[in-house]
């Protein structure tokens, strides 16, 4: 687990079973321009059962999910963290496939974002900070309700 930045840094979960994918994306997000990135709190996972547990005892901000996973489908975890969830983290979907009905399915599973691999790092970071702003944006409007 990387852990840096200031009093409140956004908590990144990288969900891939292919630990060079996640060194890669760790190597992306840790030199990003945006310091809500480059210092987030970052955590890794293999598989579902390890997201599980990880999300069971951690806020996380954003989810960023492989969707073909050994233990199962990354849309599995996304259908069950649910949309309506006020602590629901923000899900970018990762996968190899560019076909448009696994897009759709992704994004009807609950994944906010999604992203073909190999995708350059530039859009990683964009949808990242993107999807970070929103989850600010919600938090910070459930908190004036």
């Amino acid at each position: 687990m990387t852990e840096v930045g200031g009093p409140n840094p956004s908590r990144i979960l990288i969900l891939d079973d292919d630990l060079v994918n996640r060194s890669l994306i760790q190597a992306i997000l840790t030199r990003a321009d945006d310091p809500s990135i480059r210092h987030a709190t970052l955590r890794e996972a293999g598989s579902l059962a390890e997201a599980r547990v990880i999300l069971d005892r951690e806020d996380v901000d954003l989810l960023l999910l492989d969707v073909h996973l050994p233990d199962g489908l990354g849309l599995t975890l996304a259908t069950e963290l649910g949309r309506e969830r006020a602590d629901r983290p923000a899900i970018l979907a990762l996968t190899a496939s560019v076909l448009p009905e696994d897009q759709r399915a992704a994004l009807d599973a609950g994944c906010d974002a999604f992203l073909a691999k190999p995708f350059p790092a530039r859009d990683l970071l964009s949808a990242s900070a993107r999807l970070l702003d929103r989850r600010r944006e919600r938090a910070m409007q459930l908190r004036a309700l």
